[in-house]
């Protein structure tokens, strides 16, 4: 899928390092609230399993790590995969799961016993792996009702199509005709065995800009848009970071211009944060500018993380971002887990707190638009341009089916601290501008920079 950090809570391959046995309250087997995961604790080994009402697909096996660290009652780590840890929760039936840097968080509750589904691996057939799919998504996905979809009736549509006699190539054809109608980019499907992936789907209406496909567009569509913005507003070319996926540019003597295209693949070496603090630390200490247009309007999301660090140099408090909300009902689509809030937290390195202008549009999207989720609460207030983001915001569920095929779905939804929400429809812009319209290319013309301008002369 072209977005994206995928949700796992497992993060970060590292190695796998000696085990001890697992504290005695940790023995035994865990239920995720929300999430449809469940997992069994046996000595040093931590083994997962993803369920739905009706199904259970074995997942991941990890190990306990040796290593104690305060406030952790026992990490783990899985084979070539990611580290994650499991901490106290209000007693001993319920913990908390969380990522080793802590951004996210997921209740678990003692259970007496696996789900009985998962007693007896499940057999791969067409039937169960459609089974397992179709579960999935009626209990997981997280924006049925706003993207005008009755899952029920795509599932009893396409029931019929899949016999025990249905081919692996036409199961994956099933499959992908489902998700099609979402126009979700955050759900897709990839059968390793037939070297298959589905297609990248945009929300209905917010493509126009992609011309040529997605990979021309990435490598050559984008940088001939973005020619016009340059040569009608900037002061001699960009400077390149992170591997050119950071540029910025002067629009005059105290602007500033920064261009995020994504948020990840910044380092060929280390850290992609390290590579993104050191870009900032010499495009922030610059005591000339005194106003800043963050343009992500043609950005592919990435790592929420690196956004925090973008965020955090850009206010001198520290402020809520948004909190994070998973379904928590398979038969209810409204009802959700207790949040979880993201922070933004004051970086003490070189940073922007004068006035911004972020220019958005429909391909704004992951990341970058919780970057601009997290932008809705600075101080002084941030003003968007543009049109409305793609609406995708929730990492990627990952799952498994029998055959050993993998897809994935968002399941949690992005509030800000107002509560508001903006899966499928995109936040909107404060002033609403065409984003590259044709005929503004064609005269090489960028209304949205002009008018970012225009309020930024406004606030001097």
């Amino acid at each position: 899928m072209l977005c994206i950090a995928r949700f796992s809570i497992l993060l970060a391959g590292l190695s796998v390092a000696p085990a001890f046995a697992a504290s005695p309250s940790l023995e035994g087997v865990w239920q995720s609230h929300g999430y449809g995961n469940v997992y069994q604790i046996r000595g040093a080994k931590l083994s997962g399993f993803e369920v739905t009402a009706e199904t259970c697909v074995r997942g991941f096996t990890a190990k306990r790590l040796t290593v104690e660290i305060p406030g952790r009652e026992a990490s783990f780590r899985i084979r070539r995969g990611g580290t994650f840890v499991i901490s106290a929760g209000i007693d001993d039936a319920h913990k908390l799961l969380k990522s080793p840097d802590g951004f996210y968080s997921i209740g678990i509750r003692r259970l007496t016993r696996l789900p009985s589904s998962c007693d007896v691996p499940i057999a791969d057939t067409p039937t169960n792996n459609f089974d397992v799919f179709a579960r999935t998504f009626a209990e997981h996905y997280n924006a049925l009702d706003l993207r005008h979809v009755d899952w029920d009736e795509l599932v009893n549509e396409n029931r019929q199509k899949v016999t025990p006699k249905t081919t692996p190539a036409q199961l994956f054809d099933v499959f992908e005709s489902m998700l099609k109608p979402l126009g979700d980019l955050h759900t897709g499907l990839e059968s390793p065995r037939l070297k298959r992936e589905s297609s990248e789907v945009f929300r209905p209406g917010t493509d126009r800009v992609i011309k040529g496909g997605i990979e021309y567009f990435a490598t050559k569509g984008r940088r001939a848009l973005f020619r016009v913005t340059d040569r009608a507003y900037l002061q001699g070319p960009v400077r390149n970071f992170c591997k050119g996926q950071i540029q910025f540019g002067r629009v005059n003597h105290t602007t500033g211009y920064l261009r995020i295209l994504s948020f990840g693949d910044y380092a060929k070496f280390g850290k992609d944060s390290h590579a993104l603090e050191s870009a900032l630390g010499r495009i922030f200490s610059d005591p000339v500018m005194k106003a800043l247009i963050i343009d992500v309007r043609l950005s592919f999301g990435g790592d929420d993380q690196l956004g925090r660090v973008i965020e955090s140099r850009l206010t001198n408090a520290d402020y809520p971002a948004y909190a994070i909300q998973a379904r928590s009902d398979p038969l209810v689509h409204d009802k959700w887990t207790t949040a979880d809030e993201v922070l933004v937290r004051r970086s003490s390195r070189p940073g922007f707190m004068g006035p911004v202008v972020e220019l958005i549009g429909p391909i704004t999207m992951s990341a970058a638009e919780n970057l601009t989720l997290a932008l809705m609460g600075r101080t002084p207030r941030v003003t968007r341009i543009g049109e409305n983001t793609q609406g995708v915001f929730c990492d990627v569920l990952d799952r498994h089916l029998p055959n050993g095929w993998k897809f994935g779905l968002p399941n949690a939804v992005h509030r800000t601290a107002q509560g508001l929400s903006f899966d499928a429809v995109g936040v909107p812009p404060d002033i609403r501008v065409a984003v590259f319209a044709d005929e503004d290319v064609a005269a090489g013309r960028d209304p949205a920079m002009a008018m970012a301008l225009q309020i930024l002369n406004e606030k001097k």
